[in-house]
């Protein structure tokens, strides 16, 4: 929540670190240490220090803005009380049961099992539209190249 309600632009960035080290928290605790892990190195290390250069480097105000100086009372309490009565609906729906979890659900072996045999496909597209990502914003970022 202190996310989005912050009016500074780095704190914001802080506290998505905290945010994200707390889902971190939420893998172990359900036993899945490798998501965990890998939830730490991807968005704690590299995402959001990546968004911190990015808002460093770019000439934003870094302090509070006059634009967001307002409190918007109606839209929080009308998006908390939906959040409240989300979690309420849920809560009395599904009763807490308990789900049993195969025994090599959560490991790594299980992972890399699943990847390269199953979805072997779908790994080897995402891994081309990443590609093509990554040479897009190469070819928009450099107005030498693009120019050609």
């Amino acid at each position: 929540m202190l996310v989005v309600t912050t009016r500074h632009l780095v704190r914001a960035g802080l506290w998505l670190v905290v945010t994200l080290a707390a889902v971190a928290g939420c893998y172990l605790v359900l036993g899945a240490e490798l998501l965990a892990w890998v939830q730490v190195l991807l968005y704690v290390g590299a995402v959001v220090v990546l968004l911190l250069f990015a808002v460093m480097l770019t000439r934003a105000p870094i302090g509070a803005s006059p634009d967001l100086d307002r409190v918007r009372w109606p839209g929080t309490l009308i998006g908390g009380g939906a959040g409240l009565g989300l979690a309420a609906l849920f809560a009395s729906v599904y009763r807490w049961t308990e789900v049993g979890r195969p025994a090599a659900a959560g490991t790594a072996e299980r992972l890399g099992e699943q990847i390269f045999s199953v979805w072997v496909l779908p790994f080897e597209v995402v891994g081309v539209l990443l590609l093509a990502a990554l040479v897009g914003a190469i070819v928009v970022s450099r107005p030498d190249i693009g120019a050609r």
